[in-house]
């Protein structure tokens, strides 16, 4: 058996790390042409046990911005964000206001006063077998 020269195995290793840096040159091309720069929006929220919001509560929620209501007829949501340019409404003595142009909503979400013009859109809440509540934005 014959000993590889010096020559041979420094072939061997560079032709090793030329295929090796190959190999993550295209792993790291796939991964660029892949990434999702624009992933879909999140649009069910687990609130969490339904037991957490009693009957007359209206708890704000900071993610999704919503108001949730628990009345005799059950649970209902509101989205707080503000229908003529997007800005987070804020609650007030007589329901909601937007901080950025003014507009208010009564406590039902109907528009009071412009710039905006459609009320704060209801959002679906479900109450899932085993008591949990799901918040949907779609």
């Amino acid at each position: 058996m014959t000993q590889p020269s010096r020559r041979d195995f420094l072939k061997l290793v560079r032709a090793g790390l030329l295929y090796l840096s190959g190999a993550l040159a295209i792993g790291g091309l796939l991964r660029f042409l892949d990434f999702d720069a624009h992933p879909a929006p999140k649009t069910e929220f687990d609130l969490g046990p339904a037991s957490d919001f009693p009957l007359g509560s209206r708890t704000l929620l900071a993610d999704p911005p919503a108001v949730l209501l628990h009345t005799q007829s059950g649970f209902s949501a509101l989205s707080l964000v503000c229908t003529h340019l997007g800005c987070a409404v804020e609650p007030s003595a007589d329901g909601f206001a937007c901080p950025c142009h003014g507009s208010r909503f009564d406590a039902a979400g109907g528009v009071l006063r412009g710039p905006a013009q459609k009320s704060l859109p209801a959002l679906r809440v479900e109450l899932t077998t085993d008591g949990r509540l799901l918040l949907h934005t779609d």
